[in-house]
């Protein structure tokens, strides 16, 4: 749903409380409620979703518009929505000055102003050639879209191509699932049995929902990467159609309606944003807002990268000629709280050197060992030392900690060293890592061989040992580990990475499965209510 731009369907907007209120008011008709006691009732409920949704900064804005709307109702005035617009970014900001830094209140407050500045001339222009029932939602499409795909692009650097058609698809079952769920959710009240009907009839629309968002996400540019200079454009392109669609010089009706200095004052307010998106969007990224976890798209290699704010740790840097350093500025690194070489393969430590040269690194792990000192771990080490970076040589049951980030050494286990001539694979570092409350198992290059002795238990996140090289023993990990999300690092390769039984063993196993090469670079965020994001940037 992300993919496609269908997410703010499962997102607590002014649609919900839109529908809700429409429900409401009908359901007091249709009981015999007078006028009065139905509006006062459905400023109630709005009132009571709004803390039960979550609260969350779109959500406020829709239940105070939705509010104000429904009192000039019901004092029989009619209802201005710039006015309760204004109204609800006053109450937001007031109850939380910090709220404008939100994405999620600058999404919400974009969406709104574009659909009251160029929806209405769009509607009008596709309502002569189009069905009504059309061109009304292709028209707040793609409002919304002009008023958002600068912030997406800057905030997420993702854009959907597609949204504008997909939406559309979606939109006639839209209000019937709301409205549905919300019948199934007072009739539960009573008794789980009394919820079924409705429940039920949800069911065939949902799964068409459903449908949609796969089908939409395998298509082409469903979810595009947007660099820097393609965000600037963006952002500028989405300010002149702003301006072009709330011109006060159109012919028809639909272009003379937006002749009002409050839509005039709107769309250059909009388009401001457009630019300042624009502007803000050719500066370095900054650091994550929360907890990140980046599985970096370097080729047939590992690195992975665990953020939570300012803090990072960067877990193996790919071959020498990996991305790894560009990946990190995207990223919005400066610095790193620490660096863990797994072990000596150049697939994973040859760029360490750089990487510690490139920026300020406050510790330098070095999990090679004695026994397989190669030339990217003696670099590494050389380089530390000139930088007086100390270097400390992981140890099973060491824990490395980065402000919220915590990780802990399963493997190797130093007080037992391998017999001469021994798999340095399986002497590579096992990491249980702990992210935002996600658990994240990164196994380096360790199989099942070592990793299935550990007693590991259920984990969020499993990093897929050795590039999914053939593992006869994974069946049993992933039994015991039971991953939400599996994540194979790998590259054009000549070794048959992944091997078909890993991949048909994690296909049988976890829900969601993950590799660099055909998905890029494989994001995971946690989100409210213990679930899990996954995103990908080629």
């Amino acid at each position: 749903m992300r993919a496609t731009g269908l997410a703010h369907l499962v997102a607590a907007s002014g649609a919900n409380v839109a529908l809700l209120a429409a429900l409401v008011l009908a359901l007091g008709a249709a009981v015999g409620l007078p006028r009065t006691p139905r509006l006062v009732l459905a400023i109630v409920l709005v009132a009571a979703y709004v803390p039960l949704a979550g609260a969350g900064p779109s959500i406020q804005r829709a239940g105070v518009m939705g509010a104000a709307a429904l009192v000039a109702a019901v004092a029989g005035r009619p209802a201005t929505r710039w006015y309760a617009l204004l109204l609800a970014a006053v109450a937001t900001l007031a109850w939380n000055p910090l709220a404008a830094g939100d994405p999620g209140w600058q999404l919400s407050f974009a969406a709104v102003v574009a659909l009251l500045v160029v929806a209405p001339p769009v509607r009008g222009a596709l309502a002569r050639k189009l069905p009504g029932g059309l061109a009304e939602p292709l028209a707040v499409t793609v409002a919304a879209t002009l008023g958002t795909a600068p912030l997406l692009a800057l905030h997420f650097e993702r854009v959907s191509l597609i949204s504008p058609v997909v939406n559309v698809l979606a939109a006639p079952v839209v209000a019937p699932i709301m409205w549905l769920g919300t019948l199934a959710s007072i009739a539960g009240q009573a008794a789980p049995w009394a919820a079924r009907p409705f429940a039920l009839l949800s069911g065939p629309l949902l799964g068409y929902l459903d449908w949609l968002a796969v089908w939409g996400a395998g298509l082409p540019m469903a979810d595009a990467e947007i660099g820097r200079g393609a965000r600037f454009v963006l952002a500028a392109a989405c300010a002149v159609a702003v301006l072009v669609a709330a011109h006060p010089r159109g012919r028809d009706a639909a272009a003379r309606a937006v002749r009002s200095p409050a839509r005039r004052v709107g769309a250059g307010g909009l388009a401001v944003a457009c630019v300042a998106a624009a502007v803000l969007a050719t500066l370095p990224p900054g650091p994550p807002d929360g907890p990140v976890i980046s599985f970096l798209a370097i080729g047939q290699g590992d690195a992975t990268l665990l953020q939570d704010g300012r803090h990072a740790v960067l877990i193996d840097t790919g071959r020498p000629d990996s991305p790894v350093l560009r990946l990190l500025r995207d990223a919005g690194v400066r610095r790193l709280d620490a660096l863990v070489m797994t072990h000596g393969s150049a697939d994973h430590e040859g760029n360490a050197a750089a990487v510690l040269r490139a920026m300020p690194v406050a510790m330098l792990f070095d999990g090679g060992g004695a026994e397989h000192r190669t030339t990217g771990l003696r670099a590494a080490v050389a380089e530390a030392r000139r930088r007086r970076i100390p270097v400390v040589e992981t140890d099973r049951g060491q824990t490395i900690r980065a402000g919220p980030i915590s990780l802990r050494v399963l493997w190797p286990d130093r007080a037992r060293p391998p017999a001469p001539g021994a798999d340095p694979n399986l002497q590579a570092t096992v990491l249980d890592a702990r992210v935002g409350g996600l658990r994240v198992l990164l196994p380096a290059d360790a199989e099942s061989e070592v990793t299935t002795d550990l007693r590991i238990g259920r984990v969020d996140v499993l990093k897929v040992a050795h590039h999914g090289s053939g593992d006869p023993e994974l069946p049993e990990l992933l039994d015991e580990v039971r991953p939400r999300v599996a994540v194979v690092p790998v590259g054009p390769n000549t070794y048959g990475h992944p091997h078909p039984e890993t991949v048909r063993a994690l296909g049988a196993a976890v829900p969601v499965v993950r590799r660099t090469d055909r998905d890029g670079t494989v994001r995971l965020r946690p989100a409210p209510g213990g679930g899990l994001m996954v995103g990908s940037a080629r």
